[in-house]
């Protein structure tokens, strides 16, 4: 399964992860693409409440560069750099060119839509 990432004018895609969170935020993305606000936090990865919880199932990770993770049940983050933490896998982006330029140093707006 894959999904869309825009972030301003870039758009990338994902490859999903299988489990229950994916399936859920899958289904968010039903009914329309997920925009979630997203700030930056220790300067390797952008955070942004999703706006309810979904199923988790939590491993400790060391995440790279493009991962997309649950954190907190509640909280998608993706990662321009890397972090060891407890988080639920939703994903990974396919081609990071331009990745660190589309994440900026500050604030960002995520769209997140299921691929067709």
């Amino acid at each position: 399964m894959k999904m869309s990432v825009q972030i301003g004018n870039y758009i990338f895609t994902a490859t999903l992860e299988q489990n229950q969170a994916v399936n859920e935020f899958i289904e968010m993305m039903k009914d329309g693409p997920v925009t979630i606000e997203m700030s930056d936090y220790s300067g390797f990865e952008k955070v942004g409440p999703l706006g309810k919880g979904l199923t988790t199932d939590n491993h400790q990770t060391t995440t790279t560069e493009g991962d997309i993770v649950l954190y907190s049940g509640n909280q998608i983050v993706i990662f321009y750099g890397s972090n060891s933490w407890s988080y639920t896998r939703i994903g990974k982006i396919d081609d990071l060119t331009d990745w660190k330029k589309a994440l900026g140093s500050g604030d960002i707006t995520a769209v997140f839509t299921a691929a067709e």
